[in-house]
């Protein structure tokens, strides 16, 4: 390997203890799903989606890689059920977790969202069952088919009123950054529960699945699911394969492959689960595809079915596109013109996406504010001066320059806040930096007061990580900014895209909706230069006088587990100072002889040895914990009862309900990149074995090797297989609508 730089690995040899060493880290590759229905499936993870970055859950084996739900949550541990040792008591639901109260607020949101855009409006007419904003879309959809109206009618309609700046705040009391508290949680009624688990019993699915059931479903949980089986489909991690099963245990021979209340969850559930994988849209072709490879014997008839029941929308994206332009060439260019892509979506998306699209345009044509004259002279202060929206581009040492712009508002009597992705991110700032956490000010948990409508008071909003916001988060987060408020999105486009649906930081630059401001402070050091070679392809040798970056030749996996434990444990400690618990060991996926569990298993044992008592974990045990999905918090297990785990994440006591530790915790001392994005610590160690070559592209490469501060270590077992993976591979291309609504929008004459 000469594309990068040659290090002598600090410490023993591999050699020593090797056989050892590789014994204790091989962990039996994680079984395929169950024939039947989950006992626990994963509330934020699908189980069986595709490989790749974006990819949902991998399959298992020595090829499983990284997966976009996999890494949304961070759960569904191989732990197993707990030992005698384990916490108990406590039905599904019955307590209140950060999780759910988070997952709460957001709903709460999303419903005002939702009201808002009801307001903006009169229904527009469409047949069938549809009504609201599923109407409203393909009666417009439909108007573009008959020539009666443009592709873009819909969203040229009039702008709501302007919404009044949202007022000086009152004094608070309450600090710039704190804990988030939790807020109570929507559970279903004990009844309604009882219910759906006699539903569920009599139909052999597991009784565990009540709770959520209830919750997803309502009141009448009971009656729509004996009545339609397949809305079974609607609780993450249930297969097709077993809500058939379920539904012939209730319907017997009543129900087959094309069965209308089949084909209809169907849909719904590619659709969700290319949700996962980051998409918000698909091409219809797609859909009838995967709705064949389920046995639906008329995909096609299918698709219409379920866009008639309101279950799915429809969009022509671009049909109107140079549709008044003439010439010569006319029918030449009709003939060569490719198809308009007809995409179908779910209306949650559509809603977030329209929503946010109005949002940012709103916000992108504020003109100049005068209160920014007398600001300091630099790129991005004179920018924000004539412009509401605007993109600051940059690595890790851009953020600087974003949270002085909000140190120059304050300065200029303007409100001003700065929000990042992660805790993680928020602390790296410096104690003196009043920051917040996106999910503390969505939630109320922290930030400025808001006004009566749900209004943000600032003048000023600088939203780090940007390329981690998805569709629904940043439809909140816009949605909640008065007029006049000034929006900065800054982050580094080269990293791994959201967790959720959406790429919108990639969709703002990619459409030109604002102005946008690349930094010219480029990252420090070795790892900096190594890192900003990534991003244009190169992975050219640097410099490394003082081993900030070592690579560690292996030949299998067995001895990439060996060398991994051997340096966080003791050579990295030795070397640098680091100690253990402040390296982070990054890899491709979960599963595989080199992936997280068999990782975490040989580190486990090496750094915290224990019997895993309490459903797996002990007292000391470095996890990851995914409160809500997408999101992923490092941790440490304090202790546990009969309320479940007590953890301390990021400076905070966290606890874990005992029905939510098997899906919202894994062993933490190994994470996958999607996991570690927006996060970095003194030391990474990223393990690279050779099954994961296939996996690898340009945004992995460059997330993994960035999270390093102070040391980078590379456990190399891919041969040229990494600088094919930089200089060719870039990511999985996402299907969203953003993009083309912003332009629209903008192109637009404003009214």
């Amino acid at each position: 390997m000469t594309a990068l730089p040659r290090g002598e690995t600090p410490g023993p040899s591999a050699d020593d203890d090797r056989d050892a060493t590789a014994s204790a880290a091989a962990e039996d590759l994680e079984p395929g799903g169950p024939a039947g229905l989950p006992a626990q499936p994963p509330e934020d993870a699908e189980a069986d989606g595709p490989d790749g970055q974006d990819a949902g859950g991998a399959p298992d084996g020595a090829g499983e890689t990284e997966g976009k739900d996999a890494d949304a949550d961070a759960g569904g541990t191989d732990a197993g059920s707990a030992a005698d040792g384990s916490p108990a008591g406590g039905d599904a639901g019955a307590s209140v977790s950060a999780a759910e109260a988070e997952l709460a607020a957001q709903r709460e949101l999303r419903e005002r969202i939702e009201q808002r855009k009801a307001e903006k409006g009169g229904t527009i007419e469409a047949g069938g069952k549809l009504s609201g904003t599923a109407a409203d879309l393909l009666a417009a959809v439909r108007a573009v088919e008959s020539g009666t109206s443009s592709g873009t009618a819909f969203f040229d309609s009039p702008a709501p009123a302007p919404r009044r700046p949202a007022p000086e705040p009152a004094p608070s009391a309450r600090p710039a950054a704190g804990p988030e508290p939790v807020r109570p949680a929507r559970v279903a009624a004990p009844e309604t529960v009882a219910a759906v688990r006699a539903v569920l019993a009599e139909g052999g699915a597991p009784e565990a699945l009540a709770a959520r059931v209830a919750a997803l479903l309502g009141e009448t949980a009971a009656d729509v699911l004996r009545e339609d089986p397949w809305q079974l489909l609607s609780v993450p991690g249930v297969r097709p394969e077993q809500a058939d099963g379920f539904a012939r245990a209730l319907l017997g021979a009543e129900c087959g492959p094309g069965d209308e209340r089949r084909t209809v969850a169907l849909v719904g559930w590619v659709l969700q689960r290319a949700a996962l994988q980051g998409h918000t849209a698909l091409d219809a072709a797609e859909v009838r595809a995967a709705l064949a490879e389920h046995a639906v014997p008329a995909p096609e008839e299918a698709v219409r079915h379920a866009i008639a029941e309101g279950a799915v929308l429809v969009f022509h994206d671009g049909a109107d596109e140079d549709e008044d332009e003439g010439g010569a060439g006319e029918e030449v260019a009709e003939q060569d013109a490719e198809p308009v892509p007809v995409l179908l979506g779910l209306d949650r998306y559509a809603l977030a996406e329209e929503s946010l699209a109005d949002g940012l345009a709103r916000l992108a044509r504020s003109g100049p504010d005068a209160r920014w004259r007398d600001a300091p002279p630099t790129d991005l202060t004179r920018t924000v001066a004539e412009h509401g929206l605007v993109a600051h581009t940059g690595g890790e040492a851009a953020r600087g320059e974003a949270v002085a712009l909000a140190g120059a508002a304050r300065g200029l009597g303007l409100r001003a806040a700065v929000a990042a992705y992660t805790e993680n991110g928020r602390r790296r700032l410096g104690a003196d930096v009043p920051a917040y956490t996106l999910t503390g000010l969505l939630s109320g948990a922290g930030g400025p007061d808001r006004d009566e409508d749900g209004a943000l008071a600032l003048d000023l909003l600088v939203v780090l990580d940007a390329p981690q916001l998805d569709v629904e988060t940043a439809a909140m987060l816009v949605e909640a900014l008065p007029d006049g408020c000034r929006l900065v999105l800054s982050g580094d486009p080269g990293v791994l895209w959201s967790a959720g649906a959406g790429r919108v930081f990639a969709d703002v630059l990619a459409a030109r909706a604002c102005p946008q401001v690349a930094s010219r402070t480029p990252d420090p050091g070795p790892i900096g230069e190594l890192v900003s070679g990534i991003g244009i392809g190169e992975l050219v040798p640097v410099e490394a006088p003082g081993k900030e970056v070592v690579i560690v030749p292996v030949r299998d996996a067995g001895e990439a587990v060996h060398r991994t434990v051997q340096l966080v444990a003791d050579s990295v400690p030795r070397a640098f100072g680091v100690p253990a618990e402040e390296t982070r060991v990054i890899t491709v996926g979960h599963g595989g002889s080199a992936g997280t569990r068999a990782l975490n298993a040989a580190l486990k044992q090496r750094l915290n040895p224990g019997p895993g008592r309490f459903g797996g974990f002990d007292p000391g045990d470095r996890v990851a914990h995914a409160p809500a999905p997408g999101r992923t918090v490092p941790g440490t297990v304090l202790s546990a009862d009969a309320e479940g785990l007590h953890l301390e994440c990021e400076g905070e006591r966290v606890l874990v309900p005992r029905d939510r530790v098997e899906t919202a915790l894994r062993h933490g001392w190994a994470l996958t990149a999607h996991q570690a994005v927006g996060m970095r610590w003194p030391a990474a160690v990223v393990v690279l074995p050779g099954d994961a070559a296939g996996a690898l592209d340009r945004a992995w490469v460059y997330t993994a090797f960035g999270r390093g501060e102070r040391h980078l270590s590379v456990v190399h077992g891919v041969d040229q297989a990494l600088p094919r993976a930089v200089s060719e591979s870039l990511p999985r291309p996402r299907t969203t609508r953003l993009r083309a609504l912003l332009e629209s929008l903008l192109a637009a004459p404003e009214e």
